[in-house]
């Protein structure tokens, strides 16, 4: 790998400021100043020092968070803060959302650089089951709540859409609090079903994705990395 790159790979440089901090002596490369942004490292082998402190290529990560509500899940900068703004780890930025939640849903959010994973994870192909609690706007009870779980078993057709839901499980906690399982991905899928269930979602927190489940002790905005064995679980 080019040392330039090297540098931008495992700083908040940019190649440009790369080249200048090299221009500047501020890089050594085995104990010895060097300024050609052009030489190869050697990942494994070489070590490299910006100022003093070694430089080392950042590896995947797999990351749970807790998304608290008005937080983007988005790379650009707009009117809400940035769920990796919310990270403090080298180059943040890199990490994806594994599946977005809304600006104004909470819950569990995986992120990961590892784009052969997300894309295991959300592959409709695959089926992965989330979870999400539904604060609803008006009662559902008695045989309308039966009907609307019947109907969420069978298959939702939605607005604009040419063919219906994939089969969900529908369960009222309360009449105004419900809990569904989909194993899609549809544009605010969980919204629109309710919305073609005569009903209108007033909050929503997805509480699980597979058998990785949101824990008590993550509080909103808080994250941890996933572990080896939640990894292996998708």
């Amino acid at each position: 790998m080019r040392l330039d790159r090297f540098l931008s790979e495992t700083t908040p440089l940019t190649r440009s400021l790369a080249k200048r901090a090299l221009k500047n002596g501020e890089v050594t490369l085995n104990g010895e100043p060097i300024k050609q942004s052009s030489i190869h490292v050697d990942t494994q082998q070489d070590v490299v020092k910006l100022n003093g402190e070694t430089l080392a290529l950042v590896g995947l990560r797999y990351l749970m968070m807790h998304k608290p509500v008005d937080v983007e899940c988005t790379a650009r900068r707009g009117l809400y803060p940035r769920v990796v703004d919310l990270i403090d780890l080298p180059k943040a930025e890199r990490l994806q959302p594994v599946g977005r939640l809304d600006v104004d849903t909470t819950g569990l959010l995986l992120l990961t650089d590892d784009g052969q994973w997300s894309h295991r994870v959300t592959s409709p192909r695959h089926r992965c089951a989330k979870v999400y609690i539904a604060q609803l706007a008006e009662p559902m009870e008695g045989e309308a709540a039966q009907w609307a779980v019947n109907q969420a078993a069978e298959g939702i057709m939605l607005d604009g859409e040419e063919t219906p839901t994939q089969p969900a499980t529908l369960r009222f906690i309360t009449p105004l609090q419900a809990e569904l399982t989909i194993t899609e991905g549809r544009y605010h899928q969980v919204k629109r079903m309710f919305v073609a269930l005569g009903n209108h979602v007033n909050s929503l927190h997805r509480h699980s994705i597979g058998g990785v489940a949101l824990p008590d002790d993550l509080a909103p905005g808080e994250w941890r990395e996933l572990t080896p064995e939640e990894v292996a679980s998708f």
